[in-house]
């Protein structure tokens, strides 16, 4: 899967080293961006992405260049800090806290605009919470006091 693009991290030192060590290789090797995208089953617009830094690629596309490489896992044992740099610039830090001032309490809730992109972001952030009650075995989130029901129960 590929991974947007890297924005303002694009020069940092991990991302950077990375898409050196891949261009590098693939010259020595002799191979075209086609050529490498054919090798790892990927698009050459991918290849030519990743190393232009306008794409972070993803961990298999780094684990699938070595092996075509045959760079001896460099590429994939510099994902760990291309991976932190991707999460820092994507901004996913960790699930988000609900901005309350955008919950509508549950008597008010209704539907949402379906093209308001926050909307749509809160919406999964609730569905995230309440999936993560019911399988923690949290109470009802619309009934404090009433614990949640075993899924075995729930038919």
């Amino acid at each position: 899967m590929e991974h947007t693009s890297p924005s303002s991290s694009a020069h940092s030192a991990a991302s950077q080293r990375f898409r050196w060590e891949l261009r590098n290789c693939r010259v020595r090797r002799g191979l075209t961006q086609r050529a490498l995208a054919d090798l790892v089953r990927f698009s050459r617009e991918t290849v030519a992405a990743v190393e232009s830094g306008r794409r972070f690629g993803s961990h298999e596309f780094a684990l699938r260049c070595d092996d075509a490489l045959r760079t001896g896992g460099r590429l994939a044992a510099l994902w760990p800090q291309v991976a932190a740099e991707q999460l820092a610039a994507d901004g996913r830090r960790g699930p988000r806290a609900p901005d309350p001032a955008r919950i509508a309490p549950p008597h008010q809730r209704g539907r949402r605009d379906a093209r308001d992109p926050a909307a749509v972001v809160d919406a999964i952030d609730e569905l995230r919470e309440l999936i993560g009650q019911v399988l923690n075995g949290q109470s009802d989130p619309e009934d404090p006091e009433r614990p949640a029901r075993p899924l075995d129960d729930q038919r």
